[in-house]
């Protein structure tokens, strides 16, 4: 936490004057063993973003983007205040992305094996991320879940040191996920 926070606080600083409105967003998401917690992240989007409730946003730019709030996307600024969450214990640095109970409902329908990604810490990078990009369906939040257990048999301390190398070559070169 100590050695980010000069880059916290620049980002903090570029979110709040930019519409002036709170720089941290928190929102609600499942953790290990099912249960809720709230993960935090500089707030990307407008104020009004989900006025028209969770719906996924499908196809080019996302109007409901902040200037500021792309660019911390596309370095992956915006998740920096999760390393908070790992530093409670909601969360780990590498393992199967966190995820909103509305859209874990979704994908249990489809796939009840959703359910074994609840035996570990969710985590601030992923397989799946790398691998699968960032989900804007649940089509895609399924093939996700591919990885996620792939990652899930496969887990070990060499496998997370790849995941995490490949992760900052990915924020040093604004390599979309």
């Amino acid at each position: 936490l100590i050695v980010f926070s000069p880059l916290f606080l620049l980002c903090y600083i570029a979110v709040k004057r930019e519409d002036g409105g709170p720089a941290i967003f928190r929102q609600e998401r499942i953790g290990r063993f099912g249960r809720p917690f709230n993960i935090y992240k500089f707030r990307s989007m407008r104020l009004d973003a989900e006025k028209f409730g969770p719906a996924l946003y499908k196809g080019g730019a996302d109007p409901r983007m902040t200037r500021v709030g792309k660019f911390l996307r596309v370095h992956h600024l915006d998740e920096l205040p999760q390393l908070w969450n790992v530093f409670v214990g909601d969360m780990s640095f590498i393992g199967p992305r966190p995820e909103r109970q509305f859209y874990i409902d979704q994908i249990m329908e489809r796939d009840p094996r959703y359910r074994y990604l609840y035996q570990i810490r969710p985590g601030v990078t992923s397989y799946a991320t790398l691998y699968n990009g960032y989900t804007d369906t649940v089509d895609k939040m399924l093939r996700r879940l591919r990885y996620d257990l792939f990652y899930l048999e496969h887990r070990s301390w060499l496998f997370d040191f790849k995941i995490l190398v490949k992760t900052f070559l990915n924020i040093a070169f604004g390599k979309k996920f």
